[in-house]
């Protein structure tokens, strides 16, 4: 192996997935989290489970015994300009919190490659796809100006495929993986910032878990791509599945928000990949609504951003503000889209009036 590098993760329940890894190839991670999860953290680790082809269990990454060196700490333990890349895996609405604006700000100064994992696009990434105005887009997040410092040229996205959780009758440091999908990554502008994506990329595949029966090769890994618009074949997917978990008044899995009614799933899918594409995207780089249809039977629990609503949420990610916001741009109209906003809307200003 060569260079080891030193990774700032902001998020320790989903960057938890990409910290074990790294780990697992050979490189450090500190994860920015609150400090009952940094205490747990420093003290037992980090324990993800992953299901593995070829394996009726799933595997266990404990990070106390893999290569890298992982720690973790609060957003004012940390100085930024020490990592070689920082990776944000926080919910949107999160950055806003004082301490975290801060860090966030310190980040975008000090000048390290910055890779987000989220579901909602930073601005910053948006910014360097043409066909954009961002400012009309400022509207779709909890506070837009905690991305102004940024520069878009050292800002990337990776599309967040992979799906995770952390079962609620475990510890804080125990990740459940249950769809072990890739992360899918646009380039940096400059070579020298992508250079570090695909060293990573090729440590993280060529690491393999010692097994009980011998090596095993370890699902989630980072692809990284010369296109920009890669990562938004993720829309197609949250506006199909995740958003319409949000019901009038419940929640439903992912699973049934896609194959209750196959139809409206399907168009509402082909729809957003459309538009992707009218913004530039290659077909090639799209993944078929039959491929996530598949994908989706194994999601049995309710979206992230469904759960947080039905829990009291008064800020949630707003990827269907987001698409709406540039279909309207366009001209183009989807009434399916138009009642998941609305129904988002309304649970929003239930729990804010709550």
């Amino acid at each position: 192996m060569g260079q080891k590098y030193d990774v700032l993760i902001l998020g320790a329940s989903y960057g938890s997935l990409f910290a074990a890894k790294l780990l697992l190839a050979g490189h450090n991670a500190k994860l920015v989290c609150l400090p009952a999860e940094a205490d747990l953290i420093n003290e037992q680790g980090i324990r993800v489970r992953i299901p593995v082809r070829g394996s009726k269990d799933t595997v266990a990454l404990d990070s106390a015994t893999l290569s890298g060196s992982l720690s973790a700490g609060g957003p004012a333990d940390v100085d930024p300009g020490a990592f070689d890349l920082v990776v944000l895996a926080m919910q949107e609405p999160q950055y806003r919190a004082n301490t975290v604006r801060e860090l966030l700000d310190a980040v975008a100064r000090s000048g390290p490659p910055c890779m987000s994992i989220m579901n909602m696009p930073p601005l910053p990434f948006l910014r360097r796809i043409a066909s954009l105005a961002p400012a009309e887009l400022a509207h779709c997040y909890t506070d837009a100006t905690v991305w102004d410092s940024f520069n878009p040229d050292r800002f990337t996205l990776a599309s967040p495929d992979p799906q995770a959780f952390r079962p609620p009758e475990e510890p804080l440091n125990v990740l459940q993986v249950s769809l072990p999908t890739n992360f899918k990554v646009a380039r940096f502008a400059s070579d020298a910032d992508t250079q570090i994506l695909r060293t990573l990329q090729r440590d993280i595949e060529g690491a393999n878990f010692q097994g009980p029966d011998g090596p095993l090769e370890i699902p989630v890994k980072l692809k990284v791509h010369e296109s920009v618009y890669v990562p938004l074949a993720k829309w197609c997917m949250l506006l199909a599945g995740n958003y319409r978990c949000v019901g009038a008044t419940q929640m439903r899995s992912i699973r049934d928000a896609v194959h209750a009614d196959l139809d409206e799933s399907t168009a509402v899918y082909d729809w957003v990949a459309e538009l992707c594409r009218e913004l530039g995207a290659d077909p090639a780089d799209q993944v078929p609504f039959e491929k996530y249809a598949q994908a989706a039977e194994g999601l049995s629990k309710p979206s992230s951003a469904a759960r947080a609503l039905a829990n009291g949420a008064t800020h949630i990610e707003r990827v269907d503000k987001v698409v709406k916001t540039i279909a309207e741009g366009r001209g183009k109209k989807l009434p399916a889209l138009d009642r998941i906003v609305e129904t988002v809307d309304s649970w929003l200003a239930r729990n804010r009036a709550a």
